[in-house]
């Protein structure tokens, strides 16, 4: 039975600006301020009884060691999302994450990686591959497939084709504007959603109904809000009109998806296609 396989990206809320990317850690857990831990029960209240995966940031776990074992508590999948959030544009940036993350990865039996951005290296699925990981869902195409990348499995989020159907999933595959020329709708994306909840579950339904399951993500600070928001990103929101669909609460979207659709992790849904 298709399922919508819902995702989210765990991260804190500064990861949206890009501003802090590179800044000391010391800066980057003063400018959470206790965000990522305070927000997850709030947010798995929101799941209800919804099974997602929840990609998890690294440094998030070190300050907070608990973040794991209450997700899967939960009943939720606990993913790789990366060690701190940037791109991933080196193999060497990767592979210093990985190593930085093995520890609490190997704990919680993690098998599932989502790159941040969703923009991943082709060569990048070996290196996932020797880590333990099963899965990957670090690129946009359209529903229903699952690739098989150097004896890994990559889950795409979810695109519309509105042209022709691409033939061609070379990573990086990204959200670019050649990916929208090209004839994709990115509507997994919670850019998309904020975009138009309404036309986004109009696609979802259409999409199950010829027996595909899409994958989707959204972002805590889309459903918890952290202090003063949107307006401690006054300055970036100036400079970066593009992150508003960011911003916007997507809870009525999250309870509109879990009134109408079942849900699956992306784990349970490949352990189904396994089997």
């Amino acid at each position: 039975m298709p399922s919508v396989l819902l995702s989210i990206d765990y991260e804190s809320w500064f990861a949206l600006t890009r501003r802090f990317d590179y800044a000391p850690e010391a800066q980057r857990r003063s400018l959470d301020g206790g965000y990522a831990q305070n927000a997850l029960e709030p947010l798995l209240a929101q799941l209800q009884n919804a099974c997602a995966s929840v990609y998890l940031v690294g440094e998030l776990v070190s300050w907070f060691p608990e973040l794991p074992e209450k997700i899967a508590a939960a009943g939720h999948e606990v993913g790789f999302h990366c060690q701190v959030h940037r791109p991933l544009n080196r193999l060497s940036e990767l592979s210093a994450d990985l190593e930085a993350s093995r520890a609490w990865r190997r704990l919680s039996r993690v098998t599932g990686f989502r790159a941040p951005m969703v923009n991943t290296l082709e060569a990048a699925y070996p290196l996932l591959k020797a880590e333990g990981f099963t899965y990957s869902s670090s690129i946009y195409a359209p529903a229903g497939l699952i690739l098989e990348k150097d004896g890994l499995r990559e889950i795409p989020v979810s695109t519309l084709p509105l042209l022709r159907r691409p033939q061609q999933f070379q990573a990086p595959r990204n959200m670019t504007l050649p990916l929208v020329l090209g004839g994709e709708f990115p509507y997994g994306s919670s850019f998309s959603i904020g975009l138009s909840e309404t036309l986004v579950l109009k696609i979802i339904e259409k999409e199950l109904k010829r027996g595909l399951s899409p994958v989707i993500f959204l972002h805590p600070y889309e459903l918890v809000r952290p202090e003063h928001w949107p307006a401690r990103l006054r300055r970036d929101l100036f400079f970066q009109p593009q992150l508003l669909p960011f911003i916007r609460n997507k809870s009525r979207f999250l309870r509109a998806l879990l009134a109408n659709f079942s849900t699956s992790s992306l784990r349970s849904y490949l352990q189904t296609c396994s089997g």
